[in-house]
């Protein structure tokens, strides 16, 4: 039953939430970045910029996070969206050895949306989903949905890849040529605002961007100038970042950029995903130029897709502001994971997909062709219709700067992410920084505690698995975030942050020990000299791994 809220003294929030796919730490104008984002820009001059805020390392995990409020493992999403767990001996025939590598969303947890929708709210997503197949988002609390339930990447010129649901409800169409996927995403956002506002209702939205993702393609008018920009190469681009880092007070003056990214431990360097040897992140100026120019036209791709998602923003924020909500609408805006090092996904070319399975709505795979580079006339095709390239590894390292690395890692370029935080009536500080360590599973506990609604503790007969995250709240109000710990594992690579110490490692490889408060660039390895913090620290995500199913993996 809707709970009585007759005696707040104020409306509760709409709640927007707006997640980037694969978008780098420092991509964003007011994160220093060069890449034109006006927009996003403007809400962060309104609200609060998070300065250590966190992801669970890629995609789907962090997706899981930000839904439901657990880290990724309880979700049953430990890796990716296959059971892997069912194809290992031993973990029987529904895997019950190995929940936490389930591939979809169990039934011991909720998402905000179906916590919310109990407490009054209206409810809709858009975009990306990729919390497994057969979860669908309106089995999972959402009213409405448009977007692409399969796969992890889409052709952003091929409606095709899109689904509507519940089936048979309105949908735009577009004239051949018309349909790109980051437009397209926003004008059904606009559509279901318009719906829900229908009611007194207030609402949440998810919109989840396909937007950075590989296969980089924007529109043309989007990446203009970009081409002479990233003409200038890596290097040049990171220095020029980190200075206008410290110039705003993102960053204090003592950080230093970290060498170009690259996995030290050989066991770690080989495992598929790594994409960092010295070849593919060498000195700008030591490749020839019609290698320059295709790795400067990939980047002016990957600008203008982030300038056009931008710009989707700014259609979204002109809508609250012309139906009077902008006040009393909650705004976050963030990515999933850091910057993506993979080149042309896993080593190939996409190629259109194939018509929708018949009677899912839902694409059926990608082909594949070998890699290519761009030259000549081709340069200009680069992220036009029918090009399928990505960036590579040494474009995400100048994303993250200064961090090291990117996602799949426990490494702050791979858990970093921007959060942005705007809410006029309930934050009052404009453009202020927060550098209270925060974490996606908080996004489920502050939309509790703003909405006032109710985590249950079993719905439909399944018990449900407690929020492991905290309210953002005090925050929002510069006050500090208890808690003990925040821990991550994907891959094999982990890390687990106690304070400002944190402690993180490569698969296979030792734990690496840092003082975040002096060094988060995490240069100097102090686990020789702090052997017993070590033991601790470890112990306790041991502890942790075996709570949250990281532990056993298959």
């Amino acid at each position: 039953m809707p709970l009585n809220f007759a005696a707040h003294a104020a409306p509760r929030p709409n709640i927007l939430i707006i997640l980037a796919d694969d978008l780098g730490w420092s991509d964003l104008g007011c994160y220093g970045g060069e890449i034109r984002t006006p927009n996003l820009d403007s809400l962060a001059a309104g609200g609060l910029r998070f300065t250590q805020f966190y992801n669970s390392t890629r995609c789907c995990p962090s997706r899981a996070s930000l839904l439901t409020g657990l880290y990724p493992h309880q979700a049953g999403i430990g890796l990716m969206t296959s059971d892997r767990a069912a194809k290992y001996p031993g973990a029987g025939d529904q895997g019950e050895a190995f929940p936490g590598y389930r591939g979809a969303l169990n039934e011991r947890c909720v998402t905000i949306a179906q916590v919310l929708k109990p407490a009054g709210y209206r409810t809709a997503a858009v975009g990306k989903w990729h919390v497994g197949d057969r979860e669908l988002p309106t089995r999972r609390g959402f009213d409405d949905f448009y977007g692409f339930v399969s796969g992890y990447a889409v052709d952003s010129w091929e409606p095709r890849m899109m689904t509507r649901l519940p089936e048979g409800k309105p949908q735009r169409s577009y004239k051949p040529g018309e349909f790109f996927a980051t437009d397209a995403i926003t004008d059904h956002a606009l559509d279901f605002l318009g719906d829900m506002r229908k009611s007194a209702a207030p609402w949440l939205l998810y919109v989840a961007y396909q937007a950075p993702h590989f296969p980089v393609q924007s529109k043309r008018e989007d990446m203009k100038g970009y081409p002479e920009i990233y003409a200038q190469g890596w290097d040049k681009i990171r220095e020029g970042r980190l200075t206008r880092q410290k110039k705003i007070g993102l960053l204090p003056e003592s950080t230093t950029l970290t060498p170009r990214s690259k996995i030290p431990h050989p066991v770690a360097s080989r495992r598929l995903g790594s994409w960092t040897d010295d070849g593919k992140n060498p000195p700008w100026d030591s490749l020839p130029a019609d290698r320059r120019a295709d790795l400067a036209q990939r980047m002016a791709v990957y600008a203008g897709m982030v300038t056009g998602m931008d710009r989707n923003v700014g259609r979204l924020l002109a809508d609250l502001r012309a139906s009077g909500q902008i006040d009393n609408t909650l705004v976050f805006f963030l990515s999933d994971n850091g910057a993506c090092a993979e080149w042309e996904p896993f080593g190939f070319e996409m190629q259109p997909p194939p018509p929708p399975q018949p009677g899912t709505g839902l694409n059926g795979g990608t082909q594949a062709l070998p890699n290519r580079f761009y030259r000549g006339a081709d340069l200009a095709q680069l992220g036009q219709p029918g090009s399928f390239p990505s960036g590579g590894s040494a474009w995400a390292n100048a994303c993250n700067t200064p961090w090291r690395l990117y996602k799949h890692y426990g490494h702050e370029g791979g858990i970093g992410t921007p959060l942005i935080a705007h809410w006029p009536a309930g934050v009052k500080a404009k453009g202020e920084f927060r550098a209270q360590p925060g974490h996606l599973i908080d996004l489920m506990a502050t939309c509790v505690d703003v909405a006032g609604a109710k985590y249950p503790a079993e719905l439909g007969g399944n018990k449900i698995l407690p929020m492991e995250g905290r309210s953002l709240k005090p925050v929002f109000a510069n006050q500090p975030l208890n808690r003990e710990f925040l821990a991550w594992e994907h891959e094999g690579n982990r890390a687990i942050r106690e304070g400002k110490w944190k402690l993180v490692a490569f698969a296979g490889a030792p734990w690496e020990l840092y003082d975040l408060d002096a060094d988060r660039v995490e240069m100097n390895n102090l686990a020789a000299r702090e052997p017993q913090r070590v033991t601790a620290m470890a112990a306790k995500w041991d502890a942790w791994a075996r709570r949250t199913n990281v532990l056993p993996r298959p």
